[in-house]
């Protein structure tokens, strides 16, 4: 492989976030990081579109921040997430001034941990999510939505669901933070496609299921499944790469990862789809190893004999924490 020439310092010009990561981010993980939103950028500008998806706890991270921008400057045209990062940027938009935070966390003691329980506080990492202003009002609010769909004999998605509680107004007398830095309202807003595998692990997805079997909901179908999820993705990115190349930006692994970058093996190798082109760019945000059998910590060249990335698909793993870098990634890309 051809080395390529050393990076200069920035213009003067440059927007500053941007031009400050020029000049420092020479090298390594770091020199990674310039060159993913460099192929970002041109992706975009190539007439590509681009999927985000979101692992961990990007959300209760406050990802928002910068992904809602993104978002409505159609930087980011589709997300896969779990459940948890669908419902955690609601729990903050609506119960922010509740939370607490945990600078010491790596300290505490299992009492420590039953004394956070006992006032009724979820942790995650260094932040607890309080569970009656953050869980049980979203629980009050969408329940209402369940019920209706559920009467009419109507199903939906588990984010549509969650866009019809936001596009409803019904929240907005609870919002603790700008909206505007809200990325699920955003979305919402924009209509934007929301890929949600294993939504049934989440906060949600367990109210859900306690709903159902206390004959609060009748049809557990009510909730359109993960299936319903990979076949309703299935033809968006058939339809989207009739005109244009999709990209793939991870953000951590896990199912947010796996479950849509598969669609491109499914449609070539179940459906006989060859026509359909490979994923167009792909950049992984990870500090997970392949040790222990990792599929998260694996190089993006393995998924090339799984055929989902070609050898021309430009590529990029970048391993260090998405919380410092995504939001960095995307300043770059929004030219600031």
């Amino acid at each position: 492989m051809a080395p390529t020439p050393a990076p200069q310092h920035a213009a003067p010009t440059a927007a500053p976030i941007t031009a400050f990561l020029r000049h420092h981010y020479r090298h390594f993980n770091a020199a990674a990081l310039i060159d993913a939103a460099d192929g970002y950028t041109a992706h975009l500008a190539s007439g590509g579109k681009m999927m985000v998806t979101l692992a961990g706890a990007m959300s209760t991270a406050e990802l928002g921040l910068s992904l809602a921008e993104m978002i409505r400057q159609d930087k980011v045209h589709a997300i896969t997430c779990t459940g948890a990062n669908l419902e955690e940027d609601i729990y903050n938009l609506v119960a922010h001034d509740h939370y607490a935070r945990v600078p010491n966390y790596r300290d505490l003691t299992p009492q420590d941990e039953q004394r956070l329980l006992e006032q009724h506080f979820n942790r995650v990492t260094d932040t607890c999510i309080p569970e009656a202003e953050a869980i049980r009002r979203i629980e009050h609010a969408i329940l209402d939505e369940w019920k209706a769909a559920d009467a009419a004999g109507e199903r939906y998605f588990p984010h549509e669901f969650m866009y019809r509680i936001l596009l409803s107004g019904k929240l907005e007398q609870y919002y603790q933070i700008d909206p505007k830095n809200s990325w699920m309202l955003a979305a919402a807003q924009k209509n934007l496609p929301i890929i949600v595998p294993g939504w049934e692990d989440s906060t949600t997805g367990n109210i859900f299921a306690s709903h159902v079997i206390d004959g609060n909901i009748r049809n557990v179908h009510t909730v359109r499944s993960g299936i319903e999820y990979m076949i309703f993705l299935a033809d968006h990115y058939t339809q989207v790469t009739k005109t244009a190349s999709l990209g793939f930006f991870q953000i951590g692994g896990g199912i947010a990862g796996d479950f849509p970058i598969c669609v491109v093996p499914m449609l070539h190798q179940d459906l006989q789809r060859t026509e359909v082109p490979l994923w167009g760019y792909f950049c992984q945000i990870s500090d997970s190893t392949t040790s222990y059998g990792s599929y998260s910590g694996a190089v993006p060249n393995e998924k090339i004999t799984w055929g989902k990335l070609g050898i021309e698909t430009p590529k990029f793993i970048i391993e260090s924490d998405a919380s410092i870098v995504a939001p960095l990634i995307f300043a770059i890309v929004l030219g600031q």
